[in-house]
């Protein structure tokens, strides 16, 4: 008998819930992977960011795969802080408070970041001070990217982080066997459902990101027009 089998006898069809929620896994760990680099490309080609692009290893595990996409979003974090913090320090409250003032017209907080970063770089770009005000502004992106940092933790963390993502084409089986090393058979559907929630929050999480940085990048794209 299979060890499948062993794990799911009264139900055959639950013999491939886990290797689908392995491909959903890595499919939308994909396109984070997508959309973050073209975050990235925006950064570094109009803020003068250095941040690597980055790719998903399929030599390397779920964990170190999270753990790649985390430091990224970390430093995309960090720099959105860098922002904020030289806004602050370069104008007076007045101003600054106008950067995040949902009655302010954005031509006008455009015009205000403009005007701080042509006096840290010398020169500045209408599209720089756009995408700054894009991030500033968007509580949307902030929180989501806080959001899928803790859920890629998570992730990492459960019983299938320690999987490499290329045993998705060896089956079932396989998968089975590389996991029931961390726990015992009987624990192994009690995490699996643990997977499943920390799953469908990942993908509702990750499709609210992908749309705040395609809202950043359609706007530079339209700016550069």
């Amino acid at each position: 008998m299979a060890l499948s089998d062993l794990l799911y006898p009264d139900n055959p069809k639950r013999k491939q819930e886990l290797i689908h929620l392995h491909q959903e896994l890595l499919d939308c760990m994909s396109t984070n992977f997508r959309a973050t680099n073209e975050l990235v490309g925006v950064l570094n080609e109009h803020l003068g960011c250095t941040i690597t692009p980055i790719e998903m290893r399929e030599s390397s595990t779920v964990k170190e795969n999270c753990e790649i996409i985390i430091q990224v979003m970390s430093e995309i974090q960090h720099q959105v802080q860098k922002i904020d913090s030289d806004m602050k320090e370069k104008l007076e409250p007045v101003l600054y408070q106008k950067l995040y003032d949902i009655k302010e017209p954005e031509l006008e907080k455009i015009a205000i970041a403009q005007r701080v970063f042509s006096i840290i770089f010398g020169e500045a770009t209408s599209t720089a001070a756009m995408v700054a005000i894009k991030l500033l502004g968007s509580n949307h992106l902030t929180l989501t990217v806080s959001k899928l940092i803790s859920l890629l933790a998570q992730i990492g963390a459960s019983v299938l982080g320690g999987v490499s993502i290329t045993i998705i084409g060896l089956g079932l089986e396989m998968i089975l066997h590389a996991i029931l090393g961390a726990v015992e058979r009987s624990q192994l559907l009690t995490a699996v459902r643990s997977y499943e929630k920390h799953l469908a929050e990942f993908k509702a999480a990750s499709e609210k990101y992908q749309r705040a940085i395609h809202e950043v990048t359609s706007s530079v794209r339209q700016q550069v027009q």
